[in-house]
């Protein structure tokens, strides 16, 4: 879980290391200004449900392919969680593209399912 704290206008660096001390017991905490807070709640706060959606139209694929809606949830959660944590890993961690393009063998399924998704508009519709 991540924390996002806009600083208040009179908030003294003391109130600030205590409000991050604070919210580190339950993730990582951010502070952003007032001014970028939409671009925090357009990322974070509906970005969870970008995330189930994904989730949802991957198992759903898995089932219209033959799998048991039980081991297409289990490989769509654990996918997303390997993902993530490899974005996670510290000290030199590729950026999200490098990450793709380290997994789209080109001319396979998965480069074609990005072209797909681009010819669609997916990425410009989530921005």
């Amino acid at each position: 879980m991540s924390v996002i704290v806009t600083e208040g206008l009179r908030a003294t660096k003391k109130n600030l290391d205590w409000t991050k001390r604070l919210f580190a017991t339950c993730g990582k905490t951010e502070f952003v200004s007032e001014e970028k807070f939409d671009a925090v709640i357009a990322v974070s706060g509906s970005g969870p449900a970008y995330f189930f959606y994904l989730v949802e139209a991957m198992i759903q694929a898995g089932i219209a392919e033959g799998l048991n809606e039980e081991t297409a949830k289990l490989l769509a959660v654990q996918t997303f969680i390997g993902a993530a944590k490899l974005m996670e890993e510290p000290d030199e961690t590729p950026s999200p593209q490098e990450l793709r393009r380290r997994v789209t063998s080109p001319g396979g399924t998965t480069e074609a399912a990005i072209k797909s998704m681009d010819a669609a508009g997916v990425k410009q519709s989530l921005i």
